[in-house]
């Protein structure tokens, strides 16, 4: 696996340099997860995102019985994990690997480094992020207005 083509790929990358993509997957941190295995449970804490490289991971919710549903399911060249680099707050959902999965996790302290060397290019990723977000909601609006 090519870290800088999977983070060239992604949409949390689109529009920056080839250097600024090459620092971030210089910084990222390949993990493999088994089908099943818990990347991690709603209610963590959360200082990393994760670009999936390879497989399918799905995001789950708890319901009002305290089963777990599935919102969604990601794949390359997704990411997820973004809120609570944004806001700090508990993980929103649990994400667990659907199939074998490979992910490039980028920490918050990375971050912080891909600040100090590209200001710019780190004002694009948050674009990026605020991007998919909205549109993320957007979904979302449509799922709950055919519920009404």
């Amino acid at each position: 696996m090519e870290k800088f083509d999977v983070l060239q790929r992604s949409p949390l990358f689109q529009t920056l340099s080839a250097s600024e993509v090459e620092l971030a997957a210089d910084m990222s941190r390949p993990r493999r997860f088994a089908a099943g295995e818990v990347v991690f449970e709603q209610g963590d804490l959360g200082e990393a995102l994760f670009v999936i490289a390879d497989g399918e991971a799905e995001v789950l919710c708890r319901n009002d019985d305290g089963e777990l549903r599935v919102l969604e399911t990601l794949e390359p060249p997704d990411f997820f994990g973004e809120m609570s680099l944004i806001d700090k707050a508990e993980r929103s959902a649990t994400v667990r690997a659907k199939t074998e999965c490979v992910v490039l996790e980028l920490t918050a302290a990375n971050f912080a480094t891909f600040r100090k060397h590209y200001r710019d290019g780190f004002t694009f990723v948050i674009m990026n992020i605020a991007r998919v977000l909205s549109s993320r909601l957007r979904e979302t609006n449509v799922r709950l207005t055919v519920r009404l």
